[in-house]
């Protein structure tokens, strides 16, 4: 099915007290090692709508509550006695239930739009290779496409894409790196393209390096270096337009 769509400010669930839920050191020792997921999948818009609620300890995934069952299920042993316990509880269960419809319905069309940033790294300084990550962060719904271009031409070598991670407000993050070997003039664009974007965002990476320095995303060398107050600093970095870059030598 299609999974989440959310946007303005998407509800979140606030359950009633675990039936789990314990006070004292040993309580809070439990929560900070255990995660919870909520998913949303539609089928024909709203017509079907299912929530999944997972439930993760350690990182491995020990019981989810299904609404299509109206019930948890176990995934492991250690998600056995919680499971057991909720499942006696039909106050706990009706609150998930009607999660179905005061969130997952109420977050259908629902819009966050992304905000955009490039990191550069040297993993390796031997290497002439440079890493170059784009994050897009705290977008809904899930479905989000992120391209990189080099001087307009689209890159394809050296992409890789890591996993949508879940933020815990409904929004997702998600982080495509390119390895690359930039050279003089240089100008590397990420571009994301999502449902909540009347147009796609844009943030450039220009590489004018001298002696192997560097510049910082949309810093380049003012097209009057070498004049006035930026006389002596061979770089004079300063916010520019990054496809005119100007000849230092």
């Amino acid at each position: 099915g299609e999974p989440l769509d959310f946007g303005r400010r998407p509800r979140t669930a606030h359950p009633p007290s675990s039936p789990t839920a314990r006070s004292g050191s040993g309580g809070m020792r439990e929560l900070r090692e255990k995660e919870v997921g909520g998913e949303c999948h539609f089928l024909n818009g709203t017509q079907q709508v299912r929530l999944l609620l997972r439930s993760f300890y350690n990182r491995q995934e020990i019981d989810y509550f299904d609404s299509d069952l109206g019930k948890y299920v176990a995934v492991t042993p250690l998600g056995q006695p919680d499971v057991d316990k909720w499942n006696r509880d039909e106050v706990y269960l009706q609150y998930w239930k009607a999660q179905v419809d005061s969130v997952c319905r109420h977050n259908y069309r629902l819009y966050t739009k992304p905000t955009v940033t490039i990191s550069p790294t040297k993993m390796d300084p031997a290497s002439p290779n440079t890493i170059l990550l784009c994050t897009a962060r705290g977008f809904y719904p899930l479905e989000i496409e992120v391209r990189w271009l080099k001087n307009g031409q689209l890159e394809e070598e050296g992409v890789a894409f890591g996993e949508e991670l879940q933020n815990g407000d409904w929004t997702y993050q998600l982080q495509v790196i390119l390895e690359t070997q930039p050279q003089w003039g240089d100008v590397y664009t990420c571009q994301v393209e999502h449902a909540s974007l009347e147009a796609p965002i844009t943030v450039q990476w220009a590489f004018p390096s001298l002696k192997g320095g560097w510049i910082l995303p949309l810093a380049v060398p003012d097209p009057h270096c070498g004049e006035g107050a930026g006389r002596g600093n061979p770089l004079c970095v300063f916010p520019a337009d990054p496809l005119k870059i100007p000849n230092l030598n």
